[in-house]
């Protein structure tokens, strides 16, 4: 089943989501460089990595809504791509509470809190990814028609 969105004849929700999983985590990582080191710059860097990936995962979540939106009703898919938006939609929602519990802070450093809300939100975010994938490799939903290995170019 082809997707809504695309882009040259691919789906575009799978090519946006690279950016904010690889900023969240980034961020996620920094922020306990700076919990082990104290060194505030690394903290700064976390909080600047995890704002990006925010902006981000709005962007791959609309592209995911649309395409959900296509996944015929009461199957299977329907209801993984379901739990795959709600689970991510957490994620979201995890990352943003640990993004404004450093606002007021000049450094914007991470308290235990804050790491610990990115901890939890990645260890959700990898069920996401696995429900995600399950949905392509399993349930073919993104996968053209007439794919297979020696099909024409997505561009022809």
């Amino acid at each position: 089943m082809q997707t809504r969105v695309r882009a040259l004849g691919h789906p575009v929700h799978p090519m946006v989501i690279v950016f904010p999983l690889g900023l969240l985590v980034t961020g996620t990582i920094f922020d306990l460089v700076h919990l082990i080191t104290g060194n505030d710059v690394f903290g700064q860097v976390g909080f600047w990595n995890i704002g990006a990936g925010l902006i981000g995962a709005v962007i791959a979540s609309a592209t995911g809504w649309l395409d959900w939106t296509a996944i015929p009703p009461g199957t299977r898919a329907k209801r993984i791509g379901l739990l795959h938006g709600a689970i991510n939609g957490l994620v979201l929602v995890l990352f943003l509470i640990s993004w404004l519990l450093r606002l007021d802070g000049t450094t914007h450093e991470p308290g235990v809190l804050a790491f610990v809300l990115e901890v939890i939100a990645l260890a959700a975010g990898s069920g996401a990814a696995w429900l995600g994938g399950e949905l392509v490799d399993r349930l073919g939903i993104g996968v053209h028609e007439d794919a297979h290995p020696d099909a024409a170019s997505s561009l022809s």
